[in-house]
């Protein structure tokens, strides 16, 4: 049954991924959650744990993301190259900084920022798009946050680079594009931390690989990158409007769901 769950979640989740750029993150956390509670895993490291997965499946969900995006030439690779530098040393920071965080507070962290993010584009609150994109250090010093807590949250980071790259007059389809491919790296360098960080953990369940449970890895996977290349055509012919206001009713749900 739980392997049932984790196939349906994945199709959700590469739908995500292809439509938003999100890589599914902020869907597949929550329920993981639930689900691993279900199943009687230690509450000291059971969202540790859905957010090691949650980036482990991402690896997947993104590269057919990515493919689907390209085939449309909307990857804008030059942005890709210099955030990725700083996405890289961030996601391990991040990584460090979610280990050293009791769980629920975990949990609480990934609420306020589901919505505050919801709030930020729905109500567009945003400096207006200006000076077009950063330079070579910039889109590094950007990379690292978004890494950082991209790998606190367990997502791939199109929650913070859509709207970064929105801001800085990158049209929403290239914005969703280029976040999608920014989430391969996102999704490889924080898991790896993930893993290094659960080894010796005591209480991991049976088939964990550190705080990734590779059960969960596999069913989502299956399913994730099938449905991401789905995602990803309807990102390229739906409005820029409704792509944001979609964006923001699924951040505002999950954000609820963590702290209610």
């Amino acid at each position: 049954m739980e392997f049932l769950l984790y196939l349906l979640l994945g199709a959700a989740a590469g739908v995500l991924a292809g439509l938003f750029g999100v890589g599914g993150g902020l869907i597949i956390v929550p329920v993981l959650v639930y689900s691993f509670q279900a199943q009687g895993f230690a509450p000291e490291v059971l969202t540790h744990m859905a957010v090691g997965t949650s980036l482990a499946t991402i690896a997947f969900t993104s590269i057919n993301s990515i493919r689907a995006h390209q085939r449309r030439g909307a990857v804008r690779w030059e942005i890709v190259r210099w955030l990725t530098l700083g996405i890289l040393g961030g996601s391990v920071l991040g990584g460090l900084t979610a280990s050293w965080l009791h769980g629920d507070l975990l949990q609480k962290v990934i609420g306020v920022f589901a919505i505050s993010m919801a709030a930020q584009m729905t109500f567009n609150l945003q400096p207006k798009a200006s000076g077009g994109v950063p330079g070579k250090a910039g889109l590094g010093v950007a990379g690292t946050l978004i890494g950082w807590a991209s790998a606190i949250i367990g997502i791939g980071g199109g929650s913070l680079t859509v709207p970064f790259l929105s801001w800085r007059s990158v049209p929403m389809q290239q914005a969703v594009a280029t976040s999608a491919a920014c989430g391969l790296p996102i999704a490889v360098a924080s898991a790896l931390s993930f893993i290094w960080l659960g080894q010796g953990e005591a209480q991991l369940p049976d088939w964990s690989l550190g705080f990734v449970y590779l059960p969960a890895v596999l069913g989502i996977a299956a399913t994730s990158m099938f449905f991401a290349r789905f995602g990803a055509q309807l990102a390229h012919k739906l409005s820029p409007l409704l792509l944001k206001r979609l964006f923001a009713l699924q951040l505002l749900g999950v954000g609820l769901n963590f702290l209610l």
